[in-house]
């Protein structure tokens, strides 16, 4: 029989981190994906409820750090090296795990990334069918080239860009 693996809320599979930070978040874990798209890291997230062990061979595939909080991963062989397992807990919570596992910095390239579909945004509005709208005049426009989403420092950028400084700071976003 498989020994159980240790469940304190530091536990982890120490996965190894080379280059540049990547992540595949299991689908639990949407909101810290689109968190991390914000910082500018790759990210892409689980969806269809596919088995562990896929999820695994992706994240090896792909050099990725699998980010889950299901502790049932550690059972796989195939995790190591490359699963991280965060507490379940608050964003703030999860957060400030993960900066605790792998040396992220929350301002590495804040909204470089489409938060949705995870593609590098472009400069301008590019391709997009859509224009921006009127109150965004003189604000610098990014898009998508995937999904066409359109993204400027409006409130909602600035309230992610507020957590996301506090986490780079070590505190809790409160936002």
């Amino acid at each position: 029989m498989t020994p159980r693996p240790e469940c304190s809320g530091r536990f982890s599979l120490a996965p190894r981190v080379t280059g540049d930070l990547r992540f595949l978040c299991d689908e639990m874990l949407g909101r810290l994906a689109r968190y991390l798209r914000a910082a500018g890291y790759d990210t892409t997230l689980a969806t269809g409820g596919a088995p562990d062990r896929d999820l695994l061979a992706t994240a090896r595939r792909e050099r990725r750090t699998f980010v889950t909080c299901d502790r049932r991963i550690a059972l796989h062989k195939a995790a190591a090296e490359v699963a991280l397992i965060l507490p379940r807990g608050t964003i703030d919570e999860l957060a400030q795990a993960l900066a605790l596992r792998v040396p992220i910095d929350w301002l590495h390239r804040p909204f470089s990334r489409c938060l949705v579909d995870n593609a590098p945004l472009i400069a301008g509005a590019g391709g997009s069918p859509r224009a921006p709208p009127p109150d965004v005049a003189g604000t610098e426009v990014r898009s998508c080239p995937e999904c066409g989403r359109l993204y400027w420092a409006g409130s909602h950028h600035r309230r992610m860009r507020a957590r996301l400084a506090a986490w780079s700071e070590g505190r809790a976003g409160g936002a």
